[in-house]
């Protein structure tokens, strides 16, 4: 309510509360120091991990004389690396820099992850071995295409011998029918998830200074998380 219509209706705008608001710097500089933590709500059962990344610009100078000059300026941007759930909730995050390995980065996701995981699942550009490696130290089922290229380990005792069998798989059946019967359509949700946080929240980053990032990019993943624990609709089982 505006000021001009609160007194019209027989309020006093001097009675109202006096609450300071501090200034655009001051918010920036005390995001740097901000201690948050990503606040998901428990799991019930173990969960089914989806992992991927996307780029989020850096709004600054430079961002600000391409978009006016027409091509002036240097863009910058970091990468979001997210794991979520099947449900879409936000249960691992982290923002680094744009030419940070993906596959590397999921490690430091799956150990974020404090309660069981019965899957992992991602796109191609995260078929390592360490991922393998990581998800059965977990006790987690890997659910990742296989390279175009990628053979079989020749050792007797390979290192994953999971991943051999998906290459199998994926060479019998074909790459279609390996995704519908494994359940890869799952890594949508992480898809899903992105798009909601450059809708809802935005596609860059207005902070500038890298903690101040971090910390802006936590805060986004914990309101997306609210809103779906606020929306979801709770299924009850009755007696027929």
């Amino acid at each position: 309510m505006s000021a001009s219509r609160f007194e019209a209706e027989g309020g006093d705008v001097s009675k109202g509360i006096n609450l300071e608001a501090p200034d655009h710097t001051t918010l920036s500089r005390r995001s740097q120091r901000l201690d948050l933590a990503l606040s998901p709500p428990p799991a019930n059962e173990p969960i089914h991990l989806v992992v991927d990344s996307t780029g989020l610009s850096i709004v600054g100078e430079g961002g600000w004389a391409a978009a006016k000059h027409g091509g002036g300026g240097r863009r910058g941007w970091r990468k979001l690396h997210l794991g979520v759930d099947r449900s879409g909730v936000i249960v691992a995050g982290t923002l680094t820099g744009g030419n940070v390995d993906d596959a590397k980065t999921a490690l430091d996701l799956i150990d974020e992850v404090g309660g069981d995981i019965r899957s992992v699942t991602a796109d191609t550009a995260y078929d390592t071995i360490a991922i393998y490696d990581a998800s059965a130290a977990r006790g987690a089922e890997v659910v990742v295409p296989p390279a175009k290229s990628a053979t079989r380990s020749r050792r007797r005792r390979s290192r994953s011998n999971a991943r051999d069998r998906a290459i199998l798989r994926v060479n019998e059946i074909g790459r279609r029918q390996w995704k519908n019967e494994s359940g890869y359509h799952h890594q949508a949700r992480v898809e899903n998830t992105f798009f909601r946080y450059k809708t809802i929240v935005g596609p860059g980053l207005r902070a500038r200074h890298p903690k101040a990032q971090e910390a802006e990019a936590l805060v986004a993943c914990n309101i997306l998380n609210r809103m779906i624990a606020l929306v979801r609709p709770k299924s009850f089982a009755i007696a027929a």
